[in-house]
């Protein structure tokens, strides 16, 4: 991270804090941490003061972040973390309100309240809401994770064959993204035939047989950034119904990503690709079209029927429709996507799906 864009980042944040009528933030989620300082351990909390900001961890990663924490002070705790923070910010002159976030546990909280001497309060969405709009950087860094992603699934095609579990073939996509220099994004999906059809499927024993159909859901983090994507194919000879569905799951992903605009509601992107597999007359999925992307694989923009809010510019969003036909088959067609105020760039164009 240069020095522009942590002081730009801090601007956003320190004006979130203001506007709660606080005068400090304490910042709890990894993914905030890292946003706010380029610190990528485990562990430790920051602090954002008015004209200071302390990273709090203990002495298993304060070498990792003096490496990559060049423009703020750390603080290596002897004692659990909420003393440390309370010690820090003890006899502080204008700390009346700390908020700290609201994902914080209960314990954890209940401590910091009964050690602070300023007033504590809680929040949520503070760097988040910061974090939605993705800088050049961030960016790049999810086209790179994206590229990787691309090059590992072909690795991956070609060993492909009858007689591979699903756990196997896993293996081989995990250890395929790590050659490449990437990690995974979260745990990877592989499901063989029938099991397709349920979203969040557990890889098992089960061996891919001839004429079967294939859902890989897999991601890379490169950088701290993580890509997302979903590949659907036959081995052998596809099935009429197989290519039906695909079809129209194709069809909606791309009338979806048309779609894809700044100023555009969320929702409209999700009732335009359920809608054609609708009017398909196949069952239509019960969860988003899509998702925010970017430090984690889950982040704002929500892509949903239930969700309200507009498109901006600097979204990093994934569209993912899908077909799930219980004890049948499953596909899922899913691409990350950058939102422009023209439209929007598919930033995993180069990992085939046809």
């Amino acid at each position: 991270m240069d020095k522009h864009t942590y002081k730009t980042r801090l601007k956003v944040v320190r004006a979130g804090i203001a506007r709660l009528k606080a005068d400090c933030l304490i910042a709890t989620e990894p993914a905030n941490v890292t946003y706010l300082t380029g610190f990528t351990g485990d562990d430790s909390w920051v602090v954002i003061l008015p004209r200071a900001v302390a990273l709090v961890t203990d002495s298993r990663y304060t070498e990792q972040a003096a490496a990559q924490c060049r423009f703020c002070r750390i603080v290596e705790r002897k004692e659990a973390i909420v003393k440390a923070i309370a010690e820090l910010l003890r006899n502080r002159r204008g700390i009346k309100t700390a908020v700290v976030e609201k994902s914080i546990s209960l314990a954890n909280f209940q401590s910091l309240k009964k050690n602070l001497s300023c007033r504590l309060k809680t929040a949520e969405g503070i760097v988040e809401s910061a974090r939605r709009k993705k800088d050049r950087a961030e960016v790049a860094a999810v086209r790179a994770a994206a590229k990787i992603a691309a090059r590992a699934f072909g690795c991956v095609l070609r060993q492909v064959k009858p007689g591979l579990t699903e756990n196997e073939l896993a293996g081989i996509v995990d250890f395929e993204i790590r050659k490449a220099g990437g990690t995974n994004s979260f745990a990877t999906i592989v499901a063989f035939g029938p099991n397709a059809s349920r979203p969040h499927h557990q890889p098992t024993s089960r061996k891919l047989r001839k004429n079967d159909n294939v859902l890989i859901d897999f991601g890379v983090r490169l950088d701290g950034y993580c890509c997302d994507l979903t590949r659907c194919f036959s081995v052998g000879t596809p099935r009429r119904i197989y290519t039906g569905v695909y079809a129209v799951v194709k069809q909606a992903q791309a009338a979806a990503i048309r779609m894809v605009k700044a100023g555009v509601e969320t929702s409209q992107v999700d009732t335009t690709a359920k809608e054609i597999i609708k009017k398909a007359d196949l069952p239509v999925y019960g969860h988003g079209t899509g998702h925010g992307l970017g430090l984690e694989v889950h982040e704002l923009p929500a892509i949903s029927g239930k969700a309200k809010g507009k498109l901006q510019a600097g979204d990093v969003i994934t569209i993912e429709p899908a077909v799930y036909i219980p004890r049948r088959l499953g596909v899922r067609i899913e691409d990350d996507c950058l939102v422009t105020n023209d439209g929007c760039v598919v930033l995993t164009a180069n990992c085939p799906k046809d």
